[in-house]
């Protein structure tokens, strides 16, 4: 029975879901769910993140890696490690461009979380010739304690958010019900959240408790044993109904085809820092585009340029891509999650909207 027809039953018989939990089942259902069984990345799948843009972005994030290890004092022993990795290509561009500084390959005890098994496979074929041994986890929480460098590129926009909707009578949740028909069809039931007071009738607030968790998870990591962990996604400040499924690159009807299509959300990095910070941490916010820049990825661009001549083209649409007005550049954030008492490389004069 597809994952289709069993949300079905289970409704008929129990009744509607949250949006939360029809993305939780969609992508993570583990007989059919879209990262359990059938994850498509790449220009021939359903979706591309930075790191398959370009190389440019890994070996940035790889160096931004390197300056943040020796700003901790250069620990003869601390944990790297990737949350979500996709197919392994950032982490693979990150270790070859951290070969620049031995000793922080030497003093890296590499971790990959992903629940993933079908991305697990595509990872170890990435780092195959890495010259280290990562190991791998399907939860952060498994992940020994200690001075840790974490990165989590596209990861928070796949964690669920609940959906609520201000009405003329009060607080509504967005659901997944059937509708006459016996089809998947979104609705409404009462709620009791407590809404912005500036949120105006009809007016949709998503929120991820899923999200918050993970920044303060991550916010009690570099707090307890040292170090910051680097979020790079797409998202703003609140940002009204953002629920999108994407299949071969283009957008569909999220409750067209359950468990094959990737399904996402904004990040409300408001609710991201103040997790971060009601834990203990500090915590900066730049776009992608400022941080790139501050990272060099010009210089990287003329670089790659003047090896390959014939490639100017295509590195110059790869850069534009990262950091374009009209591209990644604004649309995605950088966070950075870091002790109070570090400044992480690029992050030296950036502070968090609002204050710490």
């Amino acid at each position: 029975m597809s994952l289709l027809a069993r949300l079905k039953a289970e409704i008929a018989a129990a009744g509607p879901i949250g949006v939360d939990a029809y993305m939780a089942r969609c992508l993570h259902d583990p007989l059919d769910g879209y990262y359990a069984t059938r994850p498509a990345l790449g220009e021939d799948g359903d979706f591309i993140t930075a790191p398959m843009v370009s190389q440019m972005f890994g070996e940035l994030i790889g160096l931004w890696a390197v300056e943040t290890w020796r700003r901790m004092g250069a620990p003869d022993r601390f944990l790297l490690v990737e949350l979500g990795p996709g197919d392994g290509t950032l982490m693979s561009d990150a270790l070859r461009a951290a070969r620049l500084a031995p000793g922080f390959l030497a003093a890296a005890e590499v971790w990959l979380v992903e629940p993933s098994k079908p991305l697990v496979e595509r990872q170890r074929a990435a780092l195959g010739g890495a010259g280290v041994a990562p190991r791998w986890t399907d939860r952060l929480a498994a992940v020994p304690n200690g001075p840790a460098i974490l990165i989590a590129n596209e990861v928070f926009d796949c964690l669920p958010a609940a959906q609520y909707v201000r009405s003329q009578t009060g607080v509504a949740e967005r659901v997944v019900g059937l509708d006459a028909r016996g089809e998947l069809a979104f609705g409404f039931r009462p709620a009791l959240a407590a809404l912005p007071p500036e949120t105006p009738c009809g007016g949709v607030v998503e929120v991820s408790s899923a999200q918050r968790a993970l920044a303060a998870q991550l916010a009690d990591r570099v707090t307890a044993g040292g170090g910051a962990a680097l979020v790079i996604d797409y998202g703003g400040d609140g940002d009204g109904d953002t629920l999108q499924a994407l299949k071969r690159h283009q957008k569909v009807d999220p409750l067209a085809c359950p468990g094959e299509a990737d399904l996402t959300v904004h990040v409300d990095f408001a609710a991201l820092g103040e997790a971060a910070m009601r834990a203990g941490a500090g915590v900066s916010l730049l776009d992608q585009r400022e941080l790139l820049l501050r990272l060099g990825i010009d210089e990287r661009a003329a670089a790659l340029t003047a090896s390959r001549p014939d490639q100017a083209d295509r590195i110059g649409r790869q850069l534009e891509r990262l950091i374009g007005e009209d591209a990644m550049g604004r649309l995605f954030k950088a966070a950075c999650i870091h002790g109070r008492g570090l400044t992480p490389a690029g992050f030296e004069d950036a502070e968090w909207p609002g204050g710490a």
